[in-house]
């Protein structure tokens, strides 16, 4: 599967009410390998910014007052993503926007355009509940270097959202099956001996940490934690 790491910067924070989308980043990941194909805009949007989005960004009206609007740009973008998975940090935020975008020249949504949108937000509260979990977060937790993210940038937070995906993701990968490894011959051995089997007993204060995480586990899914559940089910 083709997979699409996307981030975008805006005028503000409601496209409901008007804000813009002014940078679009994107990086190729295929096989868990980024490609080095990319798709990068900066796109006038006919409107100011506002200061709080300049402070984050530092993308001034004078500075994108040469750019391209988004409609020069959509069809390059639409092709870029186009069938493709689609990973996004906070994805409702960054789909809401390009939506819009889109909408406004009447053409096929995100929804559309692409297999499937994955939300590496859900993702990260879901291995992390109760942590902050922002790109700055995941970078520090997963040994990403971020030195160079004095501001945000929609191409150099996709960039750095790809090498934080992969190491949520690096489990998904472990389970291979060698069908070259030689086979084990057991008929000429007989029985195998084997060694007594050690039961290690976990510690009060491991059963008191498994409990606190369980407990976290259970605020951040509001009461729907699966081992509370086992463990409330047993016999006593």
């Amino acid at each position: 599967m083709r997979k699409v790491i996307l981030d975008t910067e805006t005028t503000g924070l409601d496209c409901r009410t008007g804000d813009r989308v002014i940078e679009i980043g994107c990086v190729e990941l295929r096989g868990r390998q980024l490609t080095g194909q990319r798709f990068h805009a900066y796109i006038n949007p006919e409107r100011e910014i506002d200061p709080g989005a300049i402070a984050i960004h530092g993308l001034t009206n004078e500075f994108l007052a040469d750019k391209p609007k988004f409609a020069e740009i959509a069809a390059d973008f639409m092709e870029f993503v186009r069938g493709s998975e689609l990973v996004i940090h906070n994805a409702a935020f960054d789909v809401g926007f390009l939506n819009t975008e889109l909408g406004l020249l009447q053409y096929e949504s995100i929804e559309q355009l692409c297999s499937e949108v994955t939300d590496t937000l859900r993702m990260a509260r879901e291995l992390r509940p109760g942590k902050k979990n922002n790109l700055n977060a995941l970078c520090s937790e997963f040994g990403v270097d971020n030195s160079g993210r004095q501001l945000h940038g929609a191409l150099l937070d996709a960039e750095l959202l790809a090498e934080v995906y992969l190491a949520m993701t690096r489990g998904q990968n472990s389970l291979e099956i060698e069908f070259d490894s030689p086979a084990v011959d057991y008929s000429m051995g007989g029985t195998r001996s084997r060694p007594p089997l050690v039961v290690l007993r976990a510690s009060a204060e491991e059963l008191a940490e498994h409990d606190r995480v369980l407990g976290e586990i259970d605020k951040e899914s509001k009461g729907k934690c699966l081992w509370r559940d086992m463990e409330s089910a047993q016999p006593a």
